[in-house]
């Protein structure tokens, strides 16, 4: 392709697609490029082909129908997504769930940051020739599975919330595997902090690579880590708590050029203040139940279902038709693991959504990717696109 300078020259340009297929674009993304020799002169990007169909698709089931799909958004971090979705609900519903099941989805949501953040950082060293902090942050990562395994008998995909409560409470011996690996998660990252924070590779392929202001990243609707790593001070958490995060401590990182090296060392040390919490959690968790009583929420016990016509006709109600929240427009978000996770919900009065839509941090944050790799090289690309820590599932869904 020829085109001119803005002086006037001829130039020779290589137009090339990154993706959509390629190991490098964590997910099927396509990103067409204009090469100056290495360097990326013009840039597009298409935002992904999975074609989930999320939006449309949640409208045809009841209510606690959706959960499965929420899984599907940002299934490196499903539970925080299922959590989002009902915390909505809830809202609706004017419910507040009980104490031991608020503790257990800080606790959850914030093992779910962790292993999300753990990929995102294991994923970009790879992407970048270190293969072998890939290992010391995939491991302990794969303890945590094992635990989503045992909690929901799923290991990806957990489907572990419910609009009032819990699938159900946690199995024995769980607050100690938590507590095991916690300390798994420290080591890993410890050792990782070593290899890569003053490695004079990863410093040259992150430092001032595809930067990005504080106001410029406020304009583009960013969020979450990329937002903060650009010096902004933004976290649901602590700006607009919720599940009772305003009592418990810990502190919000903040970057300062909003670079790939930014960009990546703050989830890095959000990752300490994500264990700090979990500890919390578990200190203060107390026996108790689970699920909220609100019988417009929640089945009957096989008792109460059994010698009682109306916990029967509550059961099946709920069951067939769903629950139904007011008619009306509501919207919720959550701090999830790439930053602001939020559910539109337009109800009609039924027990199915009349329309979902869902605001997930992806899209905001890969709509400024064309802007961010213009002027960088091709291998600078790839290392800002692990940096922003895009899911497909939430981005094309």
């Amino acid at each position: 392709m020829k085109v001119r300078s803005p002086n006037g020259e001829k130039v020779d340009l290589l137009t090339v697609n990154i993706g959509p297929s390629h190991p490098a674009t964590h997910g099927a993304l396509r990103a067409f490029v204009a090469l100056d020799g290495e360097i990326i002169t013009a840039a597009a990007q298409e935002i992904g082909y999975l074609h989930r169909g999320f939006e449309k698709m949640v409208e045809q089931g009841t209510f606690q129908q959706v959960l499965p799909y929420t899984d599907r958004l940002n299934y490196c971090s499903a539970i925080l997504n299922n959590i989002g979705f009902c915390l909505t609900a809830e809202k609706m519903f004017g419910v507040e769930v009980p104490e031991r099941c608020q503790t257990l989805r800080v606790l959850l949501s914030e093992m779910s940051r962790l292993i999300d953040h753990l990929v995102c950082v294991a994923a970009a060293s790879v992407d970048l020739g270190a293969l072998t902090n890939y290992w010391y942050l995939f491991n302990p990562r794969e303890e945590v599975y094992a635990i989503w395994e045992k909690l929901s008998g799923a290991r990806l995909t957990n489907t572990f919330t419910r609009i009032g409560g819990l699938y159900r409470d946690t199995y024995e011996g769980f607050e100690a595997d938590v507590a095991k690996v916690l300390v798994s998660i420290e080591t890993g990252l410890d050792e990782a902090f070593r290899l890569l924070e003053h490695n004079r590779i990863f410093l040259d392929r992150t430092r001032g690579v595809c930067p990005i202001s504080g106001e410029d990243a406020v304009s583009w609707g960013w969020t979450g880590p990329c937002l903060r790593a650009a010096g902004v001070d933004r976290d649901l958490r602590k700006d607009e708590p919720y599940l009772g995060y305003e009592t418990y401590e810990f502190e919000t990182i903040i970057g300062t050029t909003g670079d790939t090296f930014d960009r990546l060392m703050v989830r890095m040390y959000e990752m300490k203040e994500s264990l700090s919490i979990c500890r919390q959690a578990l200190a203060r968790l107390k026996p108790g139940p689970v699920n909220t009583t609100d019988a417009r929420l929640i089945l009957p016990g096989h008792q109460m279902a059994y010698h009682d016509m109306e916990a029967l006709i509550n059961h099946f109600k709920v069951v067939y038709e769903g629950v139904r929240p007011p008619a009306g427009e509501f919207y919720y978000g959550i701090e999830a693991a790439n930053g602001e996770l939020g559910f539109f919900i337009v109800s009609d009065g039924t027990g199915k959504p009349w329309k979902i839509k869902v605001r997930p941090p992806c899209f905001t944050q890969f709509a400024a990717y064309a802007d961010l790799i213009e002027g960088s090289m091709i291998a600078d690309a790839v290392a800002c696109l692990s940096s922003i820590n895009i899911i497909a599932g939430e981005l094309d869904r």
